[in-house]
C-alpha cells in the first residue's frame, strides 16, 4: 500500500483538497453575504436609547438575564420582555423588587428614578426590535 502512495499523489490530494475547500469557503460567504437582510437600525437608537444601555451595563442586568441569547442564565431572557409585557408592567416590576415571595430568585431594587426607568425601558424597546430571525426560540426566553 505505502508503494502506491507517491510524493506526487500526496500532493495531488493535498492542492486538490485545498483548492476543493477554498472553492467551498468562497461559495459559503457569497452565499452568506447574499442572504443577509438589508436593513439598519441605526436610525432608531436615540440618546435615550444609549442611557438605557449604561443603566444596563452600570447595574451590570447581563450577570444575571439573557439579552437575545447571551449573558447568564439565572434570571429571564430580555430580548424580548418589552412585546410580553409592555413598558408600565417593567416599571412596575422594577419599582416593586425584591418581591419577597418564599421560593423565588429575588432581584435586588436599584432605586431607579422614572427618568432612568424610561431609559431603561426604551433599551428593551430598541433590544426588541433587533432582526434575530425569531431568536431565542422560546418566547418566554
Amino acid at each position: 500500500m505505502s508503494a502506491s502512495f507517491t510524493k506526487s499523489t500526496a500532493r495531488n490530494i493535498f492542492y486538490g483538497g485545498s483548492t476543493f475547500f477554498f472553492l467551498l469557503f468562497l461559495a459559503l460567504t457569497f452565499q452568506t453575504e447574499r442572504s443577509f437582510p438589508q436593513y439598519d437600525n441605526r436610525a432608531a437608537i436615540t440618546d435615550q436609547v444609549v442611557r438605557g444601555k449604561k443603566i444596563w451595563e452600570t447595574n451590570n442586568c447581563i450577570g444575571c438575564h439573557t439579552m437575545l441569547g447571551e449573558g447568564a442564565y439565572f434570571a429571564p431572557e430580555l430580548g424580548n420582555v418589552y412585546p410580553r409585557r409592555g413598558p408600565e408592567f417593567i416599571k412596575a416590576w422594577m419599582k416593586a423588587q425584591p418581591s419577597k415571595v418564599p421560593g423565588r430568585r429575588q432581584m435586588p431594587n436599584f432605586h431607579l428614578t422614572d427618568e432612568q426607568l424610561d431609559d431603561l425601558v426604551a433599551f428593551l424597546k430598541y433590544s426588541s426590535e433587533i432582526k434575530t430571525h425569531n431568536w431565542p426560540p422560546n418566547k418566554e426566553g
